[in-house]
This record gives C-alpha cells, structure tokens and sequence, in this order.
C-alpha cells in the first residue's frame, strides 16, 4: 500500500507538470491549429534561466525561496520574449501556408533552440540546487517533500486562473472568437495577430512555471532536458483531447499516474524482464488504445460552427 501511494504521489507530480506544458500546447493549437513542437525547448529555457540566475544570487544571502521566485520570474519573461519571437519570425509568415510548412519550421525551431542552448549553457548536465526544505512529510507511509506539495498547489491555481482567463475576460473571449474565425473576429474589433502572440506568452510562461518546477523537483538541468516532457505533454493535450483545456489537464495528470505506476509495478507484472525505465511504454499503449475508441481524446475537442 505505501508503494502504491508513493507512486501515486509521484505520478501527481510528474503529471502536473506535463499538464503544465500541455496547456501551451492546447492553447496554440486551439487558436491557430499549429502544434509548437519547440514547446519542450521553451521549458528547457525557463529551467537553464532559473539555474543561471540562481548560480548568480548564490552568494547573496538571500533564502532559497526569494532565490527561487526571482528565478522564476527571470525565467518567465525570458521565455515570453522568446516564444513571442518565435511567432512572429518563424510562424506567422507561415500562417497562410500549407500545415506541412509551420510543422518542419516548428521542428527546427526546436533542434536550434537546442543547439543554441547547448552553445550557450554548454551540454554538460547541471546540478540545480535545493533551495526549499528538503525534509519529506509522511503521508500512509509514503513521502512527499515541499517541492512536490508547491508543484501540486501551484498548477491547480494556474489552471483556475487560466479557465478563468479564457471564459471571463475580454481578452479570453477575443481568444475563442479568433479560434473560431479569425476573420470575423477582426470585424468585430478583435486583432488576431496580438491575441495569437498573447498566447504564445501565456503558454511560454506556463512552460517557464513547469521548466522551474521540473528543474526544481529533478535537481538538475541541461539542454535536452525539453525533449522528452514536450513529447510527453504533446501526448498528454492529444490524450485530453488537443484545443480543451480541462482534457489537457486532465490528460497530463493520467499521463503521470500512467507512468508512475508503470514505473512501479513494471517489474514484478514481467517478473523482472522489463525495469522501470520501460515506463513510458504504459502512456503510449494507453494512448494508443484511447485514440482508437476515442480519436478526438477523453474530453474531445469543442467544435464551432465557422460563420
């Protein structure tokens, strides 16, 4: 039972940070119908800043936890900075052109911002410091740490925050009138362009939040460190159903408890023939078998009738 709820607790975690990311990959591809591939890369960004500005501050005297706010919000904005430059350089010139074209740039966006981090942060793997208490609070005999507990809080707000952003605020309704026409939502006063590049904001910093998070939780970082938790929230919003939000929280946290599990039970369901670093295979057989009764996901996607 303390094996069960430990992977539980784990899985809650890991989920809440897929979860984090998927959001960003819902939002865009609700409005503009584009999947960001260099989504991933965006949080490996938050998680190299926030090492960098706390490697800077290490000296200063302040407590972990002031450290790791300013380094959050460092990591914030510089990620808003760089996904707004990316949509404007890379996607928007595209935004009229075949779907195949925003695809191939978005994967090349991701294998330069790879490259580019690599160059500036150099690919050696980095220890992040622990900057919060470490003592674990017991809970039916498994642990969880303050990290885990601020991870678990802090994206449950976030996703209150931004269900609300979406439905009761003038630049959430200006979001769903463009994902439903951009057209007549420009001759209605709406201008897609700025609210395209408001949400890619909004999903950079969620990435920064979840890059942050994951750094913070895994205690280290790299430059490749983005790949696997941005195919992994890809997953999550496609498990979801891709262009919800709800689904796209709601996959990312199956997707954890999914992995979680598998990574502690694997072993004794093959009795021994398969380790926990088989896990991922649980998610994706998961996702496999959702999509085939399900294609549009567990939530589906909403629909709206074009004018």
């Amino acid at each position: 039972m303390e094996t069960f709820i430990q992977q539980i607790i784990n899985g809650l975690v890991l989920g809440s940070v897929y979860a984090l990311v998927a959001l960003g990959y819902t939002m865009v591809y609700g409005i503009i119908n584009l999947i960001n591939f260099a989504h991933g890369e965006v949080l490996m960004v938050g998680a190299l800043t926030s090492w960098t500005v706390v490697s800077w501050l290490a000296g200063s005297g302040l407590p972990g936890w002031a450290l790791l706010l300013i380094s959050l919000i460092a990591a914030i904005i510089v990620c808003s900075v760089l996904n707004f430059s990316i949509e404007k350089i890379a996607y928007r010139p595209l935004r009229t052109a075949p779907r195949l074209a925003p695809l191939i740039t978005a994967m090349g966006m991701s294998l330069l911002l790879q490259t580019l981090a690599m160059i500036i942060w150099k690919p050696t793997v980095k220890s992040y410091p622990i900057l919060l208490p470490s003592e674990p609070f017991e809970i039916f005999g498994a642990v969880i740490n303050t990290v885990q507990i601020i991870i678990l809080v802090v994206t449950a707000i976030t996703l209150a925050g931004l269900m609300y952003l979406v439905n009761k605020t003038k630049l959430g309704r200006a979001m769903r009138a463009t994902a439903e026409n951009p057209r007549v939502a420009s001759l209605m006063g709406v201008k897609p362009d700025v609210v395209i590049s408001a949400t890619f904001v909004i999903g950079a910093a969620l990435a920064a939040l979840a890059g942050v998070m994951y750094a913070a939780n895994y205690g280290s970082v790299q430059h490749t460190m983005g790949f696997l938790p941005g195919l992994k929230a890809f997953t999550a919003a496609v498990f979801g159903g891709i262009g919800n939000l709800a689904g796209a929280m709601v996959g990312g946290v199956l997707l954890g408890l999914i992995e979680a599990l598998g990574a502690g039970y694997i072993g004794a369901l093959t009795g021994g023939v398969l380790g926990s670093h088989y896990a991922d295979i649980f998610a994706f057989i998961v996702l496999i078998l959702v999509l085939t009764v399900r294609p549009s996901g567990l939530l589906g996607e909403r629909v709206a009738d074009r004018a």
